[in-house]
């Protein structure tokens, strides 16, 4: 985004390759940040702003070259911005395992969010930008809960986020995940195709549970390793739902152990208890992508989580 202003209000933004194809709504928001969209669509509507000295619509879609007059707007005085802690930032920095052709692929810890929001002040996403100051664009290609460690993809570049979420939405990027279930899972593979539907609890928790409502879901299980009390599993998500893998580990029987939402607090227990377990056993270990301009798939893969190698040696150990 190139910037030069016509006066000390109003600014002229040239529209560079990362805003190429973006709404123009979606483009103000940015642009504006803390703007309302009801104020982003009066300012359109009124035509304050302009595309190349005219008139457009919200949906218009921008293209690379058109200079966009954006005007002065008065906004509520915000916070302080929390930033992430130079330990973490460096901690991150460490962590990203690829980063070129347009996206950028870190192994996210347990216990960090992809982003802030309820509640929280900041996450992975935030941190990155935190890392990388001069990268105009960074913008989540998926997400993965919380609590969940392994693979997470970020794109700096808007033409190759249209595409990844394009293979997301076509069930073309496949993504493959190691979890522990609770007791002895039978059968090598399963498939589970029950739907899905978010709700809000009072408290403003989210959760999730399999309905007739819900949204299609498909996650297929290969039972990896069995233990005495548990079951190590690969589980690959055809779908993007929300809780998908751990709803429908539950709905199998066998949730997935460390699962605060999904799990009981006796089998959480016995894991912790046993073998060391302190949080939910969900990795995302590995995916498989067509980037733009290549012949080959890019194929990435992330090891397991310190945590959880331990928690599998002891078990491997006890059956000894």
């Amino acid at each position: 985004m190139t910037d030069s202003n016509s006066s000390p209000a109003v600014r002229l933004i040239t529209i560079t390759e990362n805003q190429d194809g973006q709404r123009l709504d979606n483009f103000l928001i940015t642009a504006l940040k803390g703007a309302p969209r009801t104020l982003v669509y009066r300012i359109v509507r009124t035509g304050e702003v302009r595309v190349n000295k005219g008139r457009v619509k919200p949906e218009y879609r921008l293209q690379i070259g058109d200079v966009v007059r954006v005007p002065p707007v008065r906004l509520a005085e915000k916070e302080d911005v929390v930033v992430p802690s130079q330990q973490l930032s460096n901690s991150l920095a460490n962590r990203i395992i690829y980063r070129q052709d347009g996206i950028i692929v870190l192994n996210k810890p347990s216990g960090l969010p992809v982003h802030g929001g309820s509640g929280v002040a900041y996450g992975a996403i935030e941190a990155l930008r935190a890392i990388y100051p001069q990268t105009e664009f960074l913008e989540l290609v998926h997400r993965l809960d919380r609590d969940t460690s392994g693979l997470l993809m970020i794109s700096d570049k808007r033409s190759v986020l249209r595409v990844l979420h394009e293979q997301l939405r076509d069930g073309k990027m496949q993504k493959v995940y190691l979890a522990l279930l609770a007791g002895k899972l039978k059968g090598a593979n399963h498939k589970v195709t029950a739907p899905l539907d978010k709700n809000n609890l009072a408290s403003g928790e989210r959760v999730v549970r399999v309905s007739r409502e819900g949204k299609a879901a498909e996650t297929h299980f290969k039972v990896i390793e069995r233990f005495e009390d548990c079951t190590l599993v690969e589980a690959r998500p055809l779908t993007g739902r929300t809780h998908q893998i751990r709803v429908h580990a539950q709905f199998l029987g066998h949730p997935i152990l460390g699962d605060e939402k999904y799990c009981s607090n006796e089998l959480n227990k016995t894991a912790k208890d046993k073998w060391g377990l302190n949080r939910l056993f969900l990795h995302a270990q590995e995916v498989s992508l067509q980037l733009p301009n290549q012949e080959k798939p890019l194929q990435l893969n992330c090891p397991l989580a310190p945590e959880l190698v331990q928690v599998l040696e002891k078990l491997r150990n006890a059956r000894v």
